[in-house]
């Protein structure tokens, strides 16, 4: 008797055993379990920790309530401004409903994925290419929203988009090289006649200070040729005023008082003297012709 009691109790605790061991589940800390009851599913979500569930009766599903990181592949497309372009991006979500995410929507992921590629192509041939480039976060909020509408049906929540890169032909990147170094050559040659503007007002202005005060120019004079001899070099330039030539040529011309203007100047012309003609021996020859005739 009593050891058909120890074998029951025995066959008693390897059932339990059994049983524990088919309907214990642990669910961590960042999932939530979903159970299926004979097909079913079950309000109320399985909370972290440990749990039991029926053994050949209920089936439970975790559902990770982590942030997913999912990138997006390149997509091509042509923008508004007729610009082939390559644009990927990157979408951050997390799961808030875990039942909707198992009994809506077959594959969460999936879903999300073919949403974002479908989004994204929308975006690029709905903008410029200088928005692209240039106005990011407002297409990045623009995308967010056009993925974020139909994920909330799926208990997902859109957390952040961004558009990670922008790839261009290359043909493009050389126009747009070819602008930007147009737009600085315009900038620097804007500048350089402003520059020679004021230098030409400053420049007038020492003029100006120059005439009134004609020493000034001889000092300055002075102070171009000390910069020049510090060089070292060989020839030295010196500027001459033209006006001293002039007076000086005019003090040579001018007569002096009481000397005859043929003394003054004596004549410099040269008298004109004819140079005697080669003479050739046909030349002789008709000179003898005519000296007999005569």
């Amino acid at each position: 008797m009593l050891q058909g009691l120890a074998a029951a109790g025995i066959v008693l605790l390897c059932v339990c055993a059994v049983y524990v061991a088919l309907a214990a589940r642990v669910v961590k800390q960042y999932e939530r379990g979903v159970v299926f009851r004979l097909g079913r599913v079950m309000k109320d979500v399985r909370p972290p920790g440990f749990t039991m569930i029926v053994p050949f009766v209920d089936r439970m599903r975790k559902v990770n309530l982590q942030i997913v990181t999912l990138p997006v592949p390149a997509q091509e497309g042509i923008s508004r401004d007729n610009v082939t372009v390559r644009v990927d991006a990157v979408v951050y979500f997390k799961v808030v409903d875990p039942v909707d995410a198992v009994v809506r929507v077959e594959d969460y992921r999936f879903a999300v994925s073919q949403m974002a590629q479908t989004s994204l192509r929308s975006i690029i041939g709905k903008s410029d290419l200088d928005d692209l480039l240039s106005n990011r976060e407002k297409l990045n909020q623009g995308l967010e929203l056009m993925i974020d509408s139909p994920a909330v049906g799926w208990g997902v929540h859109v957390d952040r988009v961004e558009i990670k890169d922008v790839s261009l032909p290359e043909t493009m990147k050389r126009s747009m090289a070819r602008q930007a170094e147009a737009a600085r050559d315009r900038r620097a040659r804007v500048i350089n006649a402003d520059a020679e503007f004021q230098a030409s007002k400053k420049l007038a202005e020492a003029a100006q200070q120059m005439a009134d005060t004609p020493s000034a120019l001889q000092l300055r004079l002075l102070q171009t040729v000390v910069a020049v001899a510090a060089e070292k070099n060989s020839t030295l330039v010196l500027p001459f005023p033209v006006e001293l030539l002039r007076f000086l040529e005019r003090a040579q011309q001018a007569p002096q008082p009481g000397v005859a203007p043929s003394a003054q100047a004596p004549s410099t012309q040269i008298p004109y003297a004819a140079a005697p003609s080669a003479r050739t021996p046909a030349d002789s020859g008709n000179d003898g012709q005519r000296a007999r005739g005569a």
